[in-house]
């Protein structure tokens, strides 16, 4: 072979190399990164290189992006009984109708709701007494302690309120319900609601 020709395929392969070399960072970079694949203008999944936030049985650090990550619940009290099914102890304020419950994460024999992921979750509660001419302090309480509240108090009606909302960080099995600090709700709290919802995980 001719010394120029064997010049030139030495030069190609340097060439062919360095864009090699170059080429490599930016592939790697991509199977790092928590963009999303697209296909077909939907999101399959995400590779995440944090999977601790994930729920318990993802591999490989994959989220998928479905419906079973939506989590919402929403219960009412329709009868009046007096408040002999509330323990004395806990004062929990309990619900005995579901009208959502998506991921089934709110169990309504004890009306808790059991966090299944670490994120900022939504509630909102309207807890009703009915005639009684006592003030009423109603919280809603997370693991045990009092995050929102909210007063019943109005002497001349025979129904009235206590309703709240607001936004609280919730880490993986933390515990959300409703208590009654105050007062008491003889006669019942028919038409009382407690809801709430995952508004993004963290």
């Amino acid at each position: 072979m001719h010394p120029r020709s064997v010049h030139l395929v030495i030069f190609d392969l340097a060439v062919l190399l360095g864009v090699l070399l170059l080429w490599a960072p930016l592939g790697s970079r991509g199977q790092n990164d928590t963009e999303p694949i697209v296909l077909e203008g939907k999101c399959l999944v995400v590779c995440d290189s944090t999977p601790s936030s994930e729920p318990a049985g993802n591999a490989l650090g994959l989220s998928v992006r479905s419906g079973t990550g939506r989590v919402a619940f929403s219960a009412t009290r329709q009868t009046n009984h007096e408040p002999t099914d509330m323990s004395n102890r806990t004062m929990i304020i309990y619900f005995d109708h579901i009208l959502v419950n998506v991921g089934s994460h709110f169990d309504q024999e004890s009306s808790v709701f059991l966090a299944p992921r670490r994120g900022v979750y939504s509630f909102n509660f309207h807890v009703v007494k009915a005639y009684n001419r006592q003030t009423i302090q109603v919280s809603l309480m997370l693991n045990g302690w009092p995050m929102i509240s909210a007063f019943a108090g109005d002497q001349d009606v025979t129904r009235e309120a206590a309703t709240n909302a607001g936004l609280v960080i919730m880490e993986r099995g933390d515990k959300a319900y409703l208590k009654l600090e105050r007062g008491n709700l003889m006669g019942g709290w028919k038409y009382s609601t407690f809801s709430g919802f995952l508004v993004f995980p963290l």
